[in-house]
């Protein structure tokens, strides 16, 4: 099949040899900016989206969609029960778990440990927390006494740093003690472990257990009161307005907070570094278009007399200016196709090896994420090749703008 004259000319001109050199060197160069800033871009947003995801799930993970809470600390929420059936019969609301929760204190082998214990129904009763769904150690079947004591389980970090392993009693303290006739006195409540969980989420690793809501009411010396209902919902990404008619139903002591309000500063973050990311790796765009636009402007120099031939054996001025333009269009495919295998190539297999490990302490993860979107692939690839095709107007006007017997007169 015979290539269009404008498109055989112009790959004529990008491959033809100067000076025994294959292709030319500014060409390449030209290349290799556009597939730079196209794979810099795909890296950096895969990033982005990769410590998102990660962070939304893990934080759902802990937390529900939904939280139902009192507007101020009181007593508890003292009709858990039927709040929380009539709460799960609402459109939206998939799931919702009556919780009580406290800081305690575990005083382990190694050294004293602050946690948060949390008190969730029975499992036959309710779903179980995603973290608690797959047990790194030890089996969860129910919330009976183990060996005596009543069960608990513990986050991967919280057993490391408190020193404690699967079977072991532990003790927890909680802060609210009792009052005796010689003053405030802390007592010891002792457990079982009988699970161990990592989600992969430091924060929650680190400092988090899980009990029975009995149990939990009973380290806090309190009726049978819970401090929270949790809900999920069947849209994560609904749940602010899903949140503001549960307020207005539960009346005016509670009030319900979605995950994206409860953790704004941390999403406002990320977005803000999604549109600086796109700004700073950007200007790599830019360059690459000056290296087409000199690439270009160069040629039509170069390639003066070949052009005034061309216009004198009947070539058309638009004619000679589409052969500019589509060797910027070839230099900016060419380069986006190389960006984007490259950007996810190298996102695929740095998130699978983990080739950039983290202090979990800092960042609450373990290795940097990548989480590359076709999405992205696709606009990114979009701007590039307008990008590419913008570069081209001035040599491309400038070419067809050559007058055939002025540029023959003196060769």
């Amino acid at each position: 099949m015979e290539l269009p004259f404008e498109l055989s000319v112009a790959l004529r001109y990008l491959m033809a040899k100067r000076k025994q050199t294959v292709i030319s060197i500014i060409t390449v160069i030209s290349v290799l900016g556009v597939a730079t800033g196209v794979m810099a871009t795909v890296i950096a947003l895969s990033i982005n989206a990769g410590f998102r995801n990660t962070l939304q799930r893990n934080l759902l993970g802990a937390t529900a969609h939904i939280m139902v809470l009192e507007k101020e600390p009181g007593e508890g929420i003292t009709d858990w029960r039927e709040l929380t059936r009539s709460l799960a019969k609402r459109p939206h609301i998939t799931q919702a778990t009556p919780t009580l929760y406290t800081q305690v204190l575990i005083p382990g082998s190694r050294q004293p440990t602050g946690a948060v214990l949390k008190g969730i129904p029975e499992p036959k009763d309710m779903k179980l927390p995603a973290a608690l769904q797959q047990l790194k150690q030890g089996r969860l079947d129910n919330w009976d006494d183990a060996r005596g004591l009543p069960p608990i389980v513990i986050g991967a970090g919280l057993a490391r740093d408190a020193g404690l392993t699967l079977g072991d009693a532990v003790r927890i303290i909680s802060p609210q003690g009792e009052i005796t006739p010689f003053g405030p006195r802390l007592i010891e409540h002792q457990f079982r472990i009988t699970g161990i969980f990592e989600s992969g989420f430091y924060d929650l690793d680190s400092s988090w257990a899980f009990t029975s809501l009995k149990q939990v009411q009973r380290v806090l010396a309190v009726a049978d009161v819970a401090n929270a209902i949790e809900l999920n919902v069947d849209d994560l990404y609904a749940a602010n307005t899903i949140a503001e008619e549960v307020s207005a139903a539960v009346g005016p002591k509670l009030a319900a907070a979605s995950w994206m309000e409860m953790n704004r500063q941390v999403l406002n973050a990320l977005k803000m570094e999604r549109v600086v990311t796109v700004v700073t790796v950007g200007l790599i765009q830019l360059v690459a278009a000056l290296n087409i636009l000199i690439s270009l402007i160069m040629m039509v120099m170069e390639k003066h007399r070949d052009i005034a031939i061309l216009m004198s054996m009947g070539a058309r001025r638009e004619q000679i200016s589409l052969i500019f333009r589509l060797q910027g269009l070839l230099i900016g495919v060419t380069g986006t196709a190389i960006g984007l295998i490259l950007g996810y190539t190298i996102s695929y297999l740095a998130d699978h090896y983990r080739w950039l490990p983290l202090d979990e302490a800092v960042y609450s993860l373990a290795f940097v994420p990548f989480e590359p979107r076709l999405l992205d692939g696709l606009w990114i690839a979009g701007v590039a090749i307008a990008v590419s095709l913008l570069a081209t107007i001035y040599p491309a006007r400038s070419a067809s703008r050559i007058m055939p017997v002025e540029a023959l007169r003196y060769e």
